[in-house]
């Protein structure tokens, strides 16, 4: 069975081998070596000032940037499960909460969070997904954060990377927290998350907030390549494994162009067979379709063909499929996988096999369209 949900993405053999070897105590000068080459590639990805990894699933440490970097009120933009996730941990934390709620399919507009802002002096806090991947959706997350600090560059912005970071360049010139989570690009088992921070933002930080999930706890332990609690040592020496064998693999670079060239190609196969892309922003890290018969589809592809893609949730549920585009994946499984969905619309009655879907997918990944 073929894995294309947006996470958990498969984990390469090497990756596997490498977890799969005797169990490390963390509080040893052989973990701490692999610790701090861990965090050297963690610098080079993320282009922030501090990196924080933290033994939790991507809402771990969403809930840790709300309580560490929001003092009175969080505006977050809810486009989706895990946009709506940001105003709920806020309320939990007895946090004012402000929420500028679109459709699915729909970015929220620069212009829409100046006036809230403008309008909401509290806000100290805005947190938004890059990537929201309930529908695919990309919102302008970097034209956001130099908009609000150029009119109050004290307000802390939040951007949830989980499904962009190793997906896409992000530029965190304005951005203060920037989340990833280790099943979605880092092409890892679930259950390590990881903060890339701006110096202002741990100037904010100070001495932090909770205990578990308090960030200058951590800072001051992973400095010295160690970690306030227990670390996830397989998972850390798994992501080893994982960003020196982006590096092998031709670097960071390479896989955000391979991964733009292959989210491209998809889309344009999709759409020849009359497929309707749903979200008017598509993110790079999934192809999201709306379709009358998206939960057949779904069905079919996993039971005949042996490609296993994800629904829809809430309103969505067996309205859209997601097909992931994030990590080191091989272009014959992505050519499978678009074959897959044009004999599933053949057997649905909904258009002739004719091999389109391959024929578009191989031309533009392999540059025969020019």
């Amino acid at each position: 069975m073929l894995l294309f949900t947006p996470g958990p993405t498969p984990v390469p053999q090497n990756v596997r081998n490498a977890m799969a070897d005797e169990t490390m105590h963390h509080r040893t000068p052989e973990f701490e070596a692999i610790f701090e080459k861990t965090r050297k590639h963690l610098f080079n990805l993320f282009k922030t000032d501090e990196v924080v990894m933290i033994a939790s699933s991507g809402t771990g440490a969403m809930e840790a940037s709300v309580i560490n970097l929001c003092k009175n009120t969080l505006l977050s933009v809810n486009s989706g499960k895990f946009g709506e996730r940001f105003g709920k941990i806020a309320i939990a934390h007895g946090l004012k909460s402000i929420e500028i709620k679109n459709e699915w399919n729909t970015p929220v507009s620069v212009e829409d969070i100046l006036n809230t802002v403008k309008a909401n002096a509290d806000i100290d806090a805005i947190a938004v997904q890059i990537s929201e991947s309930a529908g695919g959706l990309r919102h302008p997350v970097e034209e956001i954060a130099k908009a609000v600090k150029a009119i109050n560059p004290k307000i802390m912005i939040i951007a949830d990377g989980i499904t962009a970071v190793g997906v896409e360049p992000i530029d965190v010139t304005n951005i203060d927290c920037l989340i990833a989570g280790s099943q979605k690009a880092l092409m890892l088992p679930p259950g390590l998350a990881i903060l890339g921070l701006s110096n202002a933002a741990i100037t904010s930080i100070g001495s932090g907030v909770g205990y578990y999930l308090n960030l200058a706890s951590e800072i001051k332990k992973q400095k010295q390549n160690t970690t306030a609690y227990t670390a996830a040592t397989t998972l850390i020496i798994g992501l080893l494994e994982v960003l020196e064998t982006v590096e092998a693999n031709g670097g960071i670079e390479k896989l955000y162009s391979d991964t733009a060239t292959r989210a491209n190609a998809v889309t344009e196969a999709l759409v020849a067979l009359g497929l309707h892309i749903y979200p008017s922003t598509p993110a790079k890290s999934m192809t999201t379709i709306d379709d009358v018969n998206a939960a057949e589809i779904r069905n079919l592809l996993k039971t005949d063909f042996e490609v296993n893609v994800a629904g829809g949730q809430d309103h969505l549920k067996g309205k859209i499929f997601r097909i992931n585009q994030m990590g080191l994946i091989s272009n014959y499984e992505m050519a499978w996988v678009v074959n897959a969905v044009e004999l599933c619309l053949a057997k649905l009655g909904r258009r002739d096999y004719d091999g389109t879907a391959n024929k578009i997918f191989n031309e533009i990944t392999f540059g025969m369209d020019k």
